[in-house]
Protein backbone atom coordinates (compact mmCIF):
# COMPACT_ATOMS: atom_id res chain seq x y z
CA UNK A 1 0.00 0.00 0.00
CA UNK A 2 2.79 2.48 0.87
CA UNK A 3 3.90 1.77 -2.50
CA UNK A 4 0.22 2.98 -4.02
CA UNK A 5 0.46 6.21 -2.48
CA UNK A 6 3.72 6.65 -3.35
CA UNK A 7 2.45 5.94 -7.12
CA UNK A 8 -0.58 8.70 -6.59
CA UNK A 9 1.15 10.81 -5.38
CA UNK A 10 3.98 11.17 -8.14
CA UNK A 11 0.37 11.01 -10.93
CA UNK A 12 -0.37 14.17 -8.63
CA UNK A 13 2.96 16.22 -8.96
CA UNK A 14 2.80 15.29 -12.57
CA UNK A 15 -0.87 16.50 -13.48
CA UNK A 16 -0.01 19.42 -11.14
CA UNK A 17 2.86 19.94 -13.61
CA UNK A 18 1.59 19.34 -16.68
CA UNK A 19 -1.71 21.80 -15.21
CA UNK A 20 0.36 24.65 -14.20
CA UNK A 21 2.48 24.60 -17.51
CA UNK A 22 -0.73 25.09 -19.78
CA UNK A 23 -1.87 27.55 -17.13
CA UNK A 24 1.30 29.49 -18.10
CA UNK A 25 1.89 28.81 -21.70
CA UNK A 26 -2.05 29.51 -22.11
CA UNK A 27 -4.14 27.93 -25.04
CA UNK A 28 -2.37 27.05 -28.33
CA UNK A 29 -2.84 29.64 -31.58
CA UNK A 30 -5.02 27.04 -33.27
CA UNK A 31 -7.74 26.42 -31.13
CA UNK A 32 -11.48 27.37 -30.48
CA UNK A 33 -10.60 30.06 -27.92
CA UNK A 34 -8.49 32.31 -30.77
CA UNK A 35 -10.81 31.29 -33.65
CA UNK A 36 -14.32 33.32 -31.37
CA UNK A 37 -12.73 36.45 -30.91
CA UNK A 38 -14.72 39.52 -31.86
CA UNK A 39 -13.29 41.22 -34.92
CA UNK A 40 -13.44 44.40 -33.09
CA UNK A 41 -10.25 43.31 -31.37
CA UNK A 42 -8.36 42.96 -34.88
CA UNK A 43 -5.41 45.60 -35.45
CA UNK A 44 -6.48 48.54 -35.21
CA UNK A 45 -4.96 51.68 -36.80
CA UNK A 46 -2.65 53.60 -34.81
CA UNK A 47 -3.07 57.24 -36.30
CA UNK A 48 -6.01 58.69 -36.86
CA UNK A 49 -7.41 59.48 -40.45
CA UNK A 50 -6.39 62.92 -41.26
CA UNK A 51 -8.45 65.85 -40.96
CA UNK A 52 -10.56 67.77 -43.35
CA UNK A 53 -8.87 70.65 -44.54
CA UNK A 54 -10.86 73.75 -43.73
CA UNK A 55 -11.67 76.79 -45.74
CA UNK A 56 -8.73 79.22 -47.02
CA UNK A 57 -8.19 82.34 -48.67
CA UNK A 58 -5.18 83.15 -50.98
CA UNK A 59 -4.16 86.82 -51.83
CA UNK A 60 -2.85 87.66 -54.72
CA UNK A 61 -1.92 92.09 -55.88
CA UNK A 62 -1.92 93.34 -59.71
CA UNK A 63 0.86 95.84 -58.76
CA UNK A 64 3.77 95.24 -55.87
CA UNK A 65 4.05 99.07 -55.96
CA UNK A 66 1.73 102.14 -56.99
CA UNK A 67 1.42 105.59 -56.81
CA UNK A 68 -0.62 107.35 -54.08
CA UNK A 69 -4.24 107.10 -54.43
CA UNK A 70 -3.45 104.89 -57.52
CA UNK A 71 -5.95 101.87 -57.95
CA UNK A 72 -4.68 98.19 -58.45
CA UNK A 73 -6.46 95.24 -57.33
CA UNK A 74 -6.55 92.59 -55.12
CA UNK A 75 -7.60 88.98 -55.83
CA UNK A 76 -7.96 85.25 -55.25
CA UNK A 77 -9.55 82.75 -54.43
CA UNK A 78 -12.01 81.21 -51.37
CA UNK A 79 -11.62 77.66 -50.80
CA UNK A 80 -14.53 75.84 -48.16
CA UNK A 81 -16.48 78.95 -48.67
CA UNK A 82 -19.70 79.47 -49.38
CA UNK A 83 -20.62 81.44 -52.67
CA UNK A 84 -21.76 84.96 -51.68
CA UNK A 85 -19.26 84.74 -48.20
CA UNK A 86 -18.04 88.42 -47.55
CA UNK A 87 -14.54 89.16 -47.64
CA UNK A 88 -13.05 92.22 -46.48
CA UNK A 89 -9.87 93.75 -46.37
CA UNK A 90 -7.58 94.41 -43.57
CA UNK A 91 -4.50 96.86 -43.07
CA UNK A 92 -1.36 96.29 -40.58
CA UNK A 93 -1.53 100.02 -38.47
CA UNK A 94 1.73 99.64 -36.27
CA UNK A 95 1.48 96.51 -34.49
CA UNK A 96 -2.71 95.96 -35.23
CA UNK A 97 -4.69 94.30 -37.98
CA UNK A 98 -7.69 97.05 -39.04
CA UNK A 99 -10.31 96.17 -41.02
CA UNK A 100 -10.64 98.89 -44.07
CA UNK A 101 -14.52 99.88 -45.40
CA UNK A 102 -13.89 97.55 -48.23
CA UNK A 103 -15.83 94.57 -48.80
CA UNK A 104 -16.89 92.06 -51.40
CA UNK A 105 -18.73 89.32 -52.03
CA UNK A 106 -17.38 85.85 -53.23
CA UNK A 107 -18.31 84.45 -56.92
CA UNK A 108 -20.01 81.12 -57.23
CA UNK A 109 -16.90 79.74 -58.33
CA UNK A 110 -15.29 80.74 -55.39
CA UNK A 111 -13.51 83.59 -56.22
CA UNK A 112 -13.15 86.82 -55.09
CA UNK A 113 -12.09 90.24 -56.76
CA UNK A 114 -11.40 94.05 -55.05
CA UNK A 115 -10.13 96.95 -56.78
CA UNK A 116 -8.58 99.44 -53.64
CA UNK A 117 -6.41 102.78 -53.68
CA UNK A 118 -4.17 103.42 -50.72
CA UNK A 119 -3.14 106.79 -49.35
CA UNK A 120 -0.92 105.58 -46.90
CA UNK A 121 2.61 106.16 -48.28
CA UNK A 122 5.58 103.52 -47.53
CA UNK A 123 4.94 99.50 -47.42
CA UNK A 124 1.61 98.50 -46.47
CA UNK A 125 0.82 94.87 -44.96
CA UNK A 126 -2.48 93.85 -46.44
CA UNK A 127 -4.89 90.45 -45.93
CA UNK A 128 -8.02 89.46 -47.05
CA UNK A 129 -10.25 88.14 -43.87
CA UNK A 130 -13.24 86.05 -43.93
CA UNK A 131 -14.80 85.74 -40.24
CA UNK A 132 -12.45 83.82 -38.80
CA UNK A 133 -10.54 82.80 -42.06
CA UNK A 134 -7.28 84.75 -43.22
CA UNK A 135 -5.20 84.92 -46.14
CA UNK A 136 -1.28 85.24 -46.18
CA UNK A 137 0.21 88.79 -45.82
CA UNK A 138 0.64 90.96 -49.02
CA UNK A 139 2.64 93.95 -49.60
CA UNK A 140 2.01 97.01 -52.24
CA UNK A 141 4.71 99.98 -51.54
CA UNK A 142 2.39 102.88 -51.64
CA UNK A 143 4.71 106.05 -53.75
CA UNK A 144 4.31 109.78 -53.27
Amino acid sequence: MNRLKYVSTAGLVALAGLAAGALFLGPAPDTAAAATRPAAYAAAPTTPPPAAPGPSLTANVSASSVRSAEEFRIHGEARGLPAGTPVTLQQRQGALWVTLPATVDTTPRGTYSMRVRLAYQGRNALRMSAGETLSPVVYVTVLP
